[in-house]
């Protein structure tokens, strides 16, 4: 049966880290809308929720940390399951459950709320191994719901959202409707150069670069949005490798990122990339505030 009541809650989804392509579902609004107005999402699977305000919090993959940066962010994440109407947890169906899974499903002891398995990518996986699947965890005892979907192709994400939906509290929305992330824009900015620069160097550079934005000019009416943006890395050997011969590599970079930059932005983008070699990034905590890792 519908609700009558209006729902209003927050929704926390978190999955083990790994490495490869998207592993979460489209069912954060933020990342949502910024695929669907890069065209990489159709907008006709953009939800709408009638009757329900779910505010999603999206966290960094639980994972062993190395670095000062890991540990905030592995912190971050097991701090958000505290004071949550629901817990989402993102598992890959497609692969074995592996030790992460197992340390994932062990920390699920101190969560009060309800918790969802949400068993993703099953469009990769044969369908008689997804019933097995579904009475593993079911057997840990650990789960309201288990709910297989696939976020490449969106099968099943709408019953997962019905299904988080009926798990919240009545109340009444606290945003307005066009309210969708509490993201400022120079987030987004970073994360769209970001991909680009993981798309184009993919195993050379995988997770020891970042991007931060160092200057973001709002254009006049009609004008160019300037953004300026230095990619860290650790090395000097992997400057080379961003650069590439002649530039080419950087180049194409800056040339991706401009084109889903403009088409986020809505606006002429001017963008401007510059490559910084800083030794242990990671390990320093100025550099991590500035990241917004607090």
């Amino acid at each position: 049966m519908p609700r009558a009541a209006f729902a209003f809650g927050t929704v926390v989804i978190a999955a083990v880290y790994a490495l490869g392509h998207i592993s979460g579902c489209h069912i954060n609004p933020a990342v949502t809308l910024g695929l669907a107005v890069t065209g990489k999402f159709p907008w006709s699977r953009v939800p709408a929720y009638v009757g329900a305000q779910v505010v999603f919090i999206d966290t960094p993959g639980i994972h062993r940390p190395k670095h000062r940066m890991n540990v905030r962010m592995v912190d971050l994440a097991v701090e958000s399951f505290a004071d949550v109407d629901v817990l989402g947890l993102v598992i890959d169906a497609a692969e074995p459950p592996g030790k992460g899974d197992r340390y994932l499903v062990d920390l699920l002891k101190e969560v009060e709320a309800p918790v969802f398995a949400i068993l993703n990518k099953i469009d990769r996986m044969r369908k008689p191994r997804l019933l097995p699947l579904i009475q593993q965890y079911s057997e840990t005892g650990r789960f309201a719901e288990i709910v297989p979907v696939s976020a490449a192709t969106g099968d099943n994400v709408d019953r997962l959202e019905r299904a988080l939906i009926d798990r919240l509290p009545d109340g009444d929305p606290r945003f307005p409707p066009d309210y969708v992330t509490d993201q400022p824009e120079r987030f987004f900015a970073a994360e769209i150069v970001r991909e680009k620069v993981l798309q184009s160097t993919r195993a050379e550079l995988p997770f020891s670069s970042a991007v931060m934005v160092d200057h973001f000019e709002e254009p006049a009416a009609g004008g160019v949005l300037r953004l300026f943006c230095t990619i860290l890395v650790e090395r000097e050997s992997q400057k080379p490798i961003l650069v590439g011969r002649g530039g080419t590599m950087i180049k194409r970079i800056g040339s991706a990122a401009r084109t889903d930059l403009e088409r986020f932005f809505g606006t002429r983008v001017f963008l401007d990339l510059r490559v910084r070699v800083r030794s242990e990034w990671r390990e320093d905590e100025r550099v991590l505030n500035e990241l917004g890792l607090k």
